[in-house]
């Protein structure tokens, strides 16, 4: 049996995709028989239930108080594992917290690896000076984390040049996708339920998953209009948290069109599971194109549902090669509207994509694949 102390910003119930990803990360390893401790920061709110792991609150956002326990901690387990879940921003100090990274290089001979879901802010001509501050810190962050890391695992391949120009020379880098953070529902009534529901028989039902922040609103906002104005036997129903918000905005701006999109907002996971399982496929546009860390567009593919999204600079050449998802430039609305009315009007498209997905799922992104990944040294 191995023991895992487990690092990471965020853990259930606080939200956010690697908060879930950390917790079905933490339950992989506890149901591959080892011992697993995370190690998180302070909320108020309660646990989960069904916790198969010990979770530790730090009585701060890993602040001065939270790092000595932590310190303490890494010092009494030195046989353990340790597990970073790194984010810049998941870890307070304005996303500069440079003194963790400092403590974890000082714990270096021991086995610890990073898992890069981000590496750092961008540094742009013409930004405000604090965001390129911002991003100088973190890249001396990650720098530091790779001289702390024995293995270094990043969730975007793209992740991996980027990272490779702060690592130590030489460091091997791994590109480890991320899973659906979704289970699929093998509740077929409450599927159908939710099918009845939000479309009657002979209409489209296309879903979007996420959080709706700015940069996919942008992208996805325009798209919807294209689809829903050309097309009258289309529905939408957008899945997560803030989507409320979202609808509420489209409707103020398109009144005429806003009765056929509905708005979830925060559900549990087997309502957001469900809710997947309803549509006939989902529509995941993404800044700068999907990735294998967009765990949103990932629980489409579980599904066994085509995916309409977007291509860009940091998209993996995979999701080409696939012939699971239908790629449309970033940034051109348009061409993502016409990618959706292509599978609505051609059914064995759709058909050939949905196993396509689900092929990809299970080859690529499958829990096992970083279960795996982790327990072999």
């Amino acid at each position: 049996m191995t023991a895992w102390n487990i690092i990471t910003g965020h853990y259930p119930p606080q939200p956010g995709g690697v908060s879930d990803y950390t917790r079905l990360i933490a339950h992989g390893l506890a149901e591959a028989g080892d011992r697993v401790s995370v190690w998180t920061s302070r909320f108020d709110t309660g646990a989960v239930n069904g916790e198969v792991v010990r979770v530790n609150r730090l009585p701060d956002h890993f602040g001065r108080a939270g790092l000595v326990i932590l310190n303490r901690e890494l010092h009494r387990e030195r046989a353990a594992r340790v597990l970073v879940e790194y984010v810049p921003h998941a870890f307070g100090m304005k996303a500069m917290n440079v003194p963790l990274c400092m403590l974890l290089l000082r714990h270096r001979r021991r086995d610890i690896t990073v898992m890069f879901h981000e590496v750092a802010y961008p540094i742009e001509r013409g930004q405000q000076m604090r965001r390129n501050l911002l991003g100088i810190v973190n890249r001396a962050m990650a720098a530091i984390l790779a001289r702390a890391a024995s293995r270094i695992f990043v969730a975007a391949e793209a992740w991996k040049e980027a990272l490779g120009r702060l690592a130590p020379r030489g460091c091997d880098i791994r590109w480890l996708p991320v899973p659906s953070t979704i289970g699929v529902s093998s509740d077929r009534a409450a599927i159908l339920d939710k099918r009845a529901r939000f479309a009657e028989p002979g209409v489209k039902l296309l879903g979007h998953f996420g959080s709706y922040g700015p940069l996919v609103a942008a992208r996805l906002k325009p798209a919807l209009i294209s689809i829903l104005s050309t097309r009258s036997d289309v529905r939408i129903i957008l899945i997560g948290r803030n989507s409320e918000t979202f609808r509420d905005s489209f409707a103020r701006e398109h009144r005429l069109l806003a009765s056929r999109v509905i708005a979830t907002g925060p559900l549990d996971e087997a309502d957001v599971s469900a809710s997947i399982g309803a549509c006939d496929f989902m529509i995941q546009p993404y800044p700068d194109g999907i990735t294998s860390r967009n765990t949103s567009a990932l629980a489409g593919l579980a599904y066994r549902k085509p995916v309409v999204t977007t291509t860009g600079r940091w998209s993996e050449t995979l999701w080409a090669r696939s012939g699971a998802v239908m790629l449309a430039p970033d940034g051109d609305p348009d061409a993502l509207a016409h990618c959706a009315f292509e599978l609505m009007d051609n059914r064995e498209r759709a058909n050939t994509m949905g196993c396509a997905a689900i092929k990809l799922y299970h080859e690529v992104f499958d829990v096992r694949h970083t279960i795996d990944a982790l327990r072999n040294a």
